[in-house]
């Protein structure tokens, strides 16, 4: 969820900080106040397309920046932080930072570490959902409509996604073998002398495993003589030298041996006093032979720099390290074979895809049986959602097609079929708010009030599958009103319930439901304009419903009504 925002210097707002918590948050306040503006800067903090025209007038630069927490581990901002090696705090916290200068430069920070627009945008997009009256987002789009329909049916189905995708990239990895050697005479030839060249390189160097790191750690012997054969002398000398620790050891070993004589319960302590001695003195020879066997040879690590020389030389060619290196070698071995036998190879690989693209179409007719009867579950939910939302004659139906592919695709049923990473299906979603009017694709049907309510229901459906931890609803409850509005609150809470979410509004109803209710007002003095972020409490809360009645005039009656509202509106949520 969105815990904090801080916005500075953008467009109307000078500085301001807003805290956020889970469950529903509404943001009222006059036209023009400021509310979508916040919404604007929420949008290009999670990777919106900025411009200059943000930055406050005047200022060099317009700084936002969003403080999230994600406590599931499954959440896919994890995968995230692993594919780019962006640290994340162990707490789940997330720290996105954007900075558009006056210049129109633009800045963007994840947890600190600086990243591309696109990479802030791929995160923000896990993390936040807008939709607003003007933005259709991924519900209006079709490309997104499969992407969705599996989202719905994703826990039953995931041994057979799993079984395909693992068929799917066998066949793509295959196809890609075929392509390469299919490739024209030419580009084999000139590949081929490429290989031999690099193979024969690395031959002759006739390397070993393991041989860059034995010869670093000989050398740093060699680099280190004099310190190491001091230190053993030393050792050695402790035993042995002129300071005789043994002959002091095997004085009391002496006195030990006639103690014993005398008090046999000093047996213990003298035969560990023994073995301790004969222990330490045959660690003296060991040093003894060390040293005498330990020489210094400048020659050795002549031989030796000139070696790492000509590893590093191969390494910047061919791998890290001698062993990536003979990796590597033993890969353009097998290419270079399959070059040289291509025609037989590329049988083989023909007989690979066929096999495969059978093996695909068996999966992927699997995800096909089971869209379409997810389809009809989602059906189902999807028009009790709208009969919700007073859309009771309104229809619904997820349209599943095949795409057709070309001649040398796999075939279904006698027909080439195009396979992608989902299969072989293109769904698209239909809909009808009328009687006798046709199913029209979801984007043409309904526009204003209508469509709001569309969105809403597939939301309410969607929000937790799609696993953003924030959506946001700005305006969409316009050209609504009466028992619609009710209907449009209660399912805007509902989401609420899965998901942090923020809504801006002008429906009373709306605003009765919050968790959290935000008032934005706009200041003016002599020089500057500036927008203001107030919290609500109970009294101020009726009074804001109120004037979203009434407008400026505050009466009695408009006062009932909005205690009236908070009353039904806490009553609906506590069931």
């Amino acid at each position: 969820m969105l815990t904090e925002l801080s916005i500075q210097n953008f467009t109307i707002i000078d500085k301001l900080t807003i805290p956020f918590n889970d469950g529903l948050t509404v943001l009222t306040g006059e036209t023009g106040a400021g509310k979508s503006i916040i919404i604007d800067a929420i949008q290009l903090l999670v990777g919106g397309r900025g411009s200059v025209e943000y930055v406050r007038y005047g200022k060099p630069k317009a700084v936002l920046e969003g403080l999230f927490t994600v406590e599931d581990h499954k959440h896919g901002i994890y995968k995230l932080f692993d594919e780019y090696g962006i640290e994340m705090d162990s707490e789940g916290m997330i720290v996105l930072h954007r900075t558009i200068s006056a210049k129109g430069k633009s800045v963007c920070r994840i947890n600190g570490s600086l990243v591309t627009l696109a990479i802030l945008r791929e995160f923000g997009q896990t993390l936040i959902d807008v939709h607003s009256q003007h933005e259709t987002q991924s519900l209006l789009d079709s490309n997104q409509h499969l992407h969705l329909l599996d989202l719905f049916s994703q826990e039953q189905n995931k041994d057979t996604f799993e079984d395909y995708n693992t068929v799917y990239q066998k066949l793509k990895k295959t196809k890609e073998k075929f392509d390469q050697l299919n490739h024209n005479e030419q580009a084999i030839i000139q590949r081929l002398d490429l290989l031999h060249y690099q193979l024969n390189e690395i031959k002759s160097a006739e390397l070993a495993l393991n041989e860059d790191e034995n010869l670093r750690k000989e050398r740093e012997r060699l680099v280190n003589f004099e310190q190491i054969y001091q230190n053993v002398s030393e050792a050695y000398n402790a035993l042995k030298g002129e300071q005789k620790g043994l002959d002091w050891l095997a004085l009391g070993l002496n006195a030990l041996e006639t103690a014993v004589t005398y008090e046999p319960e000093l047996e213990k302590e003298t035969e560990d006093y023994s073995n301790h001695y004969y222990m330490l003195e045959e660690l003296s020879i060991q040093l003894r032979h060390y040293l005498d066997d330990f020489a210094y040879d400048p020659k050795r690590l002549a031989i030796i720099e000139t070696r790492l020389n000509e590893l590093q030389l191969l390494s910047r060619k061919y791998g890290a390290t001698v062993n990536d290196i003979l990796e590597y070698a033993a890969e353009i071995e097998d290419e270079i074979d399959q070059l040289e036998d291509r025609d037989q190879s590329i049988q083989n690989l023909l007989e690979e895809i066929d096999e495969l693209s059978a093996d695909a179409i068996v999966e992927a007719n699997h995800l096909h049986d089971l869209r379409k009867r997810a389809a009809k579950q989602l059906t189902e939910v999807i028009k009790t959602e709208l009969k919700d939302l007073y859309l009771v004659k309104a229809q619904f139906k997820p349209e599943i097609s095949i795409r057709e592919g070309s001649p040398g695709d796999p075939e279904l049923a006698g027909k080439p079929v195009q396979l992608t990473h989902n299969g072989f299906d293109r769904v698209r979603f239909l809909l009808s708010t009328n009687p006798g009017e046709p199913l029209k694709p979801l984007d043409k049907v309904a526009s204003g009030g209508e469509l709001s309510r569309i969105m809403l229901a597939f939301k309410k459906i969607f929000a937790k599958h799609q696993g953003v931890t924030s959506v946001i609803f700005d305006e969409v409850d316009t050209g609504v009103s009466g028992r619609v509005a009710q209907a449009i609150a209660e399912k805007i809470y509902n989401i609420s319930t899965d998901s942090q979410v923020l809504c801006i509004t002008h429906l009373p109803q709306v605003a009765a439901m919050a968790d959290h209710h935000l008032l934005i007002k706009k200041q003016s003095t002599k020089d500057k304009t500036y927008t203001t972020v107030t919290e609500l409490k109970q009294t101020d809360r009726v009074k804001e419903l109120a004037r979203m009645t009434t407008g400026t005039q505050l009466t009695d009656t408009a006062i009932s009504h909005a205690e009236e509202l908070i009353s039904h509106a806490n009553t609906y949520k506590s069931n």
